[in-house]
């Protein structure tokens, strides 16, 4: 509960810039349109707030679950500690290295797949926004 909470204040902090970053224009030009406030919101300026944090958005996933090896404070089991205690199973004597090599393997390969989607996708939504202004 502790960390669900932990997050959700970084995701809105994360959420409120992007709508901070939104001009004041873009909201004026949805009421100039005749929008009502939840449909210059749905509309306007969600889409444009919610693509301006896709990098803190992915920045935060991954310390989220980098971090989540802290949660063993509270007695929770994650993939670190798995590998720890895995590595003391007598089965597996002598195997701390290898259980530790891999747990370090399978964090970079998630952070860094969920890093080159946030790359992928900010230059999708950009190349959309180009065609858009251009065309």
């Amino acid at each position: 509960m502790a960390l669900t909470l932990f997050v959700a204040a970084y995701l809105a902090e994360v959420v409120r810039g992007g709508l901070q970053a939104v001009p004041v224009g873009q909201y004026e030009a949805a009421k100039a349109l005749g929008l009502s406030y939840w449909q210059a919101i749905r509309l306007v300026v969600l889409p444009q707030a919610l693509r301006a944090v896709i990098p803190p958005l992915v920045n935060l996933a991954i310390g989220i679950f980098q971090d989540t090896t802290l949660v063993i404070i509270l007695g929770m089991f994650d993939f670190l500690n798995t590998a720890r205690v895995s590595a003391t199973d007598p089965n597996w004597l002598g195997f701390y290295r290898e259980a530790y090599v891999f747990a370090a393997i399978v964090y970079f390969i998630v952070c860094l797949c969920a890093s080159r989607y946030s790359l992928w996708l900010e230059a999708r939504l950009a190349a959309g926004q180009r065609m858009r202004i251009g065309g």
